[in-house]
């Protein structure tokens, strides 16, 4: 395999590791980690076992919605052009990732039906899976304004 040359990498595509990107990343991870840890470790179970840190417990669903928005606003920030997701092929996979998971999540959440109670944080969200999915969808819209 032939080494890349200085010329060979493109003037105009800038660092793979910005600040942006590592605190894109970061929000993204502290979103899922938030969620996750809520679900599986704070959160009351429907037989009524308490576990986990009481201000935790106390946010109830507000859990979900500070987790998918350090998420999402983690994909906004994202797709700024100083980041590898915010130009070039980044933006249209982070466009299509977007949009894909969105329609995944909303697709599952109409299949799963009556079931609903099966599948991890669906579970907990009930209708409101249909906004997650949505707003999922949205995102990658944010990725479609950076496409050129």
């Amino acid at each position: 395999m032939a080494k890349l040359k200085p010329t060979d990498v493109d003037p105009d595509a800038g660092p793979v590791m910005s600040r942006r990107f590592i605190v894109a990343v970061a929000l993204m991870v502290l979103g899922v980690a938030w969620i996750v840890y809520y679900y599986a470790g704070a959160r009351t179970t429907a037989s009524g076992h308490q576990h986990g840190p009481a201000f935790f417990r106390d946010f109830g669903g507000w859990n979900y919605t500070i987790g998918f928005a350090l998420l999402f606003i983690g994909l906004i920030v994202s797709a700024h052009p100083s980041t590898p997701l915010g130009r070039g092929r980044g933006v249209v996979t982070g466009m299509l990732a977007c949009f894909i998971v969105g329609l995944a999540w909303i697709v599952v959440y109409y299949a799963a039906g009556n079931s609903i109670d099966n599948v991890w944080i669906f579970n907990d969200l009930g209708t409101k899976n249909l906004v997650v999915g949505i707003v999922f969808m949205a995102v990658g819209f944010a990725f479609a304004t950076r496409w050129e």
